[in-house]
C-alpha cells in the first residue's frame, strides 16, 4: 500500500518558542507608560518655607495640649471671635 500527500508538518521546537519570546518582548516594549511632570508642578510640589514652619507650630500646639500646658485666653479668643464675624 502506498500513501501519498501525507507530509509531516514541519516542527521546530525552538523557532516557535523563540516566536513567543519575541512577541511578549515586543508586547511589552508597546505597552510602556511615561511621565513627565513640568517645571511649575515641581515648584508646587516643594515645601514652602511657611508650610514648615506652620507644620512645627502645630507640632508644638499639640504637645502643649497633650501635656495639659496649652492655656487659652478666653478674653482675647472672644474678642478675636467677635473681630471675625463683625466684618
Amino acid at each position: 500500500m502506498k500513501v501519498e500527500g501525507f507530509k509531516t508538518p514541519m516542527v521546530n521546537p525552538y523557532r516557535n518558542q523563540q516566536m513567543k519570546i519575541d512577541q511578549t518582548k515586543q508586547a511589552s516594549q508597546m505597552k510602556t507608560d511615561k511621565l513627565e511632570i513640568s517645571s511649575e508642578a515641581k515648584k508646587l510640589s516643594a515645601t514652602s518655607p511657611v508650610e514648615t514652619e506652620r507644620q512645627q507650630r502645630v507640632q508644638q500646639l499639640k504637645a502643649q495640649v497633650q501635656s495639659g500646658e496649652y492655656q487659652v485666653d478666653a478674653k482675647t479668643l472672644a474678642s478675636n471671635m467677635l473681630s471675625y464675624f463683625n466684618k
